[in-house]
């Protein structure tokens, strides 16, 4: 069986996931917590990171914007990137924005401190970098309703992998319940099209130990 080591609070290992259910392609979640620094993990990713997909033929393909990539040209049927060039470039710009500029400015700065360091025994939260993540999570929800008001989609006319980046960034600090949804609500609006999915469905099931997330997370309609 196929096997994505993953972690359920890392935007990129739900990437995968969703990229994954999204193709219909069936696949064993195992949960790898990263700070543990595994021998047996590592010799899959000597990076150390999730998300890493296995193969049923042994092939392993590590670091998680290569995962995406690889599950969009091995298995095309269902494509999450458009036909066009200039298409392609704008789901990845925005892609990389909530993969990158959104976790290093909010999710680090909230899940990260809030949550990760309190199951990993990394130290306590810090509160200045709580309290700027709470700051900018406001322009990156302004910047999806921006989007959203103009686009059927967040890149265009279709569904593709940027609405998913989004989401599943957005779903990490959801789990924690620091997305003030009700302040955006073409954010809350597009944010519920893209929860009501079948893809997203065991992303919604996701229980850390000791830490359940807020009632309104796995509900459908807030």
């Amino acid at each position: 069986m196929r096997t994505l080591y993953h972690h359920p609070l890392s935007p990129i290992a739900r990437l995968a996931r969703l990229s994954l259910a999204e193709k219909g392609l069936e696949f064993d979640a195992v949960v790898e917590k990263p700070w543990e620094r595994r021998t047996d993990f590592l010799a899959l990713n000597p990076a150390g990171e999730v998300p890493v997909l296995v193969e049923d033929d042994g092939t392993v393909i590590a670091d998680g914007w290569t995962v995406i990539e690889y599950l969009e040209e091995a298995y095309p049927t269902v494509p999450l990137l458009p036909p066009e060039v200039v298409g392609r470039a704008e789901v990845r710009r925005i892609a990389a924005w909530y993969l990158r500029k959104f976790d290093r400015e909010v999710v680090e700065n909230l899940v990260g401190e809030k949550l990760i360091k309190r199951i990993s025994s990394q130290g306590h939260p810090y509160a200045p970098a709580i309290r700027a993540g709470l700051a900018n999570i406001h322009y990156h929800l302004d910047y999806i309703a921006f989007l959203a008001e103009r686009r059927a989609w967040l890149a265009g006319p279709s569904f593709t992998l940027a609405d998913l980046a989004a989401a599943a960034a957005l779903s990490c600090v959801d789990y924690i319940g620091d997305v003030p949804w009700d302040e955006v609500p073409e954010a809350k609006d597009w944010y519920a099209r893209i929860k009501s999915r079948p893809s997203f469905r065991p992303l919604l099931a996701d229980t850390i130990p000791g830490c359940p997330p807020p009632r309104h997370y796995a509900d459908l309609d807030f």
